[in-house]
């Protein structure tokens, strides 16, 4: 008998988002991130959050329901930083946020300034991990991505990577005291070039997750694709085949709508859009964009046509 459906969860000051698997699957935006972006990382060390404007405005047209916040730029006060870049997120939309960083006082500081309820990225099974991060989570009433890994490894079998989730899940629980609907599981995902069992094993995890514990789970939806070509195709295959195992949220570029077009083809197909209205809306909402689009291209068209004529008479 399959475990009971959890779900987690997440509010900003003024909007809720649940994480569940009969609900449509989550898209938690990925571009707030200075990873590779030099640009944006100068613009940090000088202070200047502006870019991150352009960033959340691409992130809600795409289509996500929550924010990943990533402030880990070299020779910063992290801290600092992703206080100041929560508070100008939460200025700019009213989707929650996930706060995501590896040092454990600037997410403190994150959710000492976050409005709402957020979800953190993330914990792994290591002991010392555990007890740095699960206090805040239970003291800010926070949700938590946790990995399935430890001191010794990053387990491929999933058995060893079930274990590691009931380590998880038994610590924040009984330990802790935090709620099993608010422990988001990343099964870890790998790169599908380095070894192509791993998509696999990923899946075999999400459904021993799911029949387990009933957990929500995550994952960084490019991982799979990384080192491969045409990586948007591969990724618009990868999700479908993990929310049909069980997989509810992608942390993920919502910029790409060909993936995200293929999240949403997915819900429709297992039932979590009824009769198809958040599908049939968003492309209604598509055309309708596209033909304001043309019908403006041909108005300037014509007066740039009309402009000419009067100039040559």
């Amino acid at each position: 008998m399959s475990a009971p459906l959890r779900h987690t969860v997440l509010r900003s000051a003024s909007r809720e988002v649940v994480i569940g698997a009969d609900r449509p699957f989550c898209v938690i935006g990925e571009r707030i991130n200075p990873t590779g972006r030099p640009v944006l990382q100068a613009a940090l060390r000088e202070g200047d959050l502006s870019i991150l404007a352009k960033d959340v405005a691409s992130q809600v047209a795409g289509g996500a329901d929550v924010l990943d916040v990533n402030m880990g730029v070299p020779l910063t006060d992290e801290a600092d930083l992703l206080v100041a870049a929560v508070r100008r997120v939460q200025e700019l939309t009213d989707l929650p946020i996930c706060l995501d960083s590896s040092v454990v006082e600037a997410l403190e500081a994150g959710l000492a300034a976050y409005e709402g309820r957020a979800l953190v990225n993330s914990v792994t099974a290591e002991d010392e991990r555990l007890e740095a991060i699960l206090p805040l989570v239970k003291r800010y009433d926070a949700a938590v991505v946790a990995l399935p890994n430890d001191e010794d490894e990053i387990p491929m079998e999933p058995e060893k990577r079930l274990a590691l989730t009931e380590k998880i899940v038994r610590v924040a629980t009984q330990e802790y005291g935090i709620a099993v609907d608010d422990i988001v599981i990343d099964p870890l995902a790998m790169p599908i070039g380095a070894d192509s069992t791993v998509g696999h094993k990923t899946l075999e995890t999400i459904r021993g997750i799911r029949e387990r514990w009933g957990l929500n789970t995550t994952c960084g939806a490019s991982n799979v694709s990384f080192g491969m070509p045409g990586r948007h195709a591969l990724n618009a295959a990868w999700l479908p085949l993990a929310m049909a195992a069980g997989m509810t949220s992608a942390i993920m570029d919502a910029r790409t709508p060909h993936v995200v077009d293929a999240v949403r083809a997915a819900d429709l197909l297992l039932g979590h859009d009824e009769w198809g209205m958040s599908w049939i809306a968003t492309h209604r909402a598509r055309a309708a964009a596209q033909a304001a689009a043309d019908q403006a291209a041909a108005a300037a068209a014509a007066e740039a046509g009309g402009g000419a004529g009067a100039g040559s008479a």
